[in-house]
């Protein structure tokens, strides 16, 4: 697991035996109602993506600001339009994450890979690569994941804002040059697109239904998992002292064989 840090505690070499939990219930509750909004708005950007990219562009990225939204929508916004509404939809939702994150500790970072059904087993490889390359990490892929396993890790406030806008502007700056390079086939897929709204329309509520039934039956969406978040953290905790407990209980120990017999 990512070693944890406190306030008072500083860093140390593995997890902490305790997280210091939300300040209050109010705290807890804007940064978890503030979560689900932005997981509701991705899933609307997402659904009317045939009818937002090219005729309402600026709210399309707003909603969603994945690399295949900004992609599609970028020929009908201004520079300072795409940087501007993307940098602050990017960075809008990383803190709450690292909030939780700063919250619930190793306990957070187990949530996380649990209510992530569908890229759970992702999780659990960045959160390994995360103990080498936390810096660069942040950097390159600041997503839901790497900011809830940098404030499990008692990564600096400070630090982790810088790391995330170098990496956001970054990221921008890539995509505008990037997908000048790729004009043809792009504007292939919006005329596609325009000439087919409805049937994408359709398309994309069907995938956007998929989704979320299978995440339900694979052991919950997102937003279940963030309404629940402190039954299901308890559980968590319990089950890891559980764990210990039988650690520490012990099991029969076998003669160790020299060979000499």
């Amino acid at each position: 697991m990512i070693a944890a840090v406190t306030e008072e505690e500083g860093a140390t070499d593995g997890p902490v035996a305790t997280r210091p939990g939300p300040p209050n219930r109010l705290a807890r509750n804007v940064v978890v109602g503030a979560t689900i909004s932005f997981f509701v708005f991705a899933l609307v950007g997402d659904t009317f993506l045939s009818v937002l990219f090219d005729k309402h562009p600026a709210l399309f990225i707003a909603l969603n600001s994945r690399n295949r939204n900004l992609a599609l929508a970028k020929p009908y916004l201004d520079w300072w339009s795409f940087f501007g509404i993307a940098t602050v939809r990017l960075l809008a939702s990383d803190p709450l994450f690292f909030l939780l994150g700063r919250w619930y500790g190793d306990a957070g970072v187990r949530w996380i890979e649990k209510r992530s059904p569908t890229y759970g087993p992702l999780a659990r490889g960045a959160e390994r690569w995360f103990g080498k390359a936390s810096y660069p990490l942040v950097v390159l892929a600041p997503n839901n994941y790497i900011c809830l396993f940098a404030g499990a890790g008692g990564m600096a406030v400070p630090v982790f804002f810088a790391l995330n806008l170098l990496g956001t502007v970054g990221r921008l700056v890539v995509l505008w040059f990037v997908t000048d390079s790729l004009a043809e086939p792009l504007d292939w897929l919006r005329d596609l697109i325009s000439d087919y709204r409805l049937p994408v329309f359709v398309l994309s509520v069907a995938l956007v239904v998929l989704s979320l039934v299978l995440d339900r039956k694979a052991g919950g969406t997102e937003v279940e998992g963030l309404l629940h978040i402190e039954d299901e953290i308890a559980e968590i905790e319990a089950e890891d002292a559980a764990g210990e407990r039988v650690v520490e209980e012990g099991a029969p120990v076998r003669p160790r064989d020299d060979g000499d017999g």
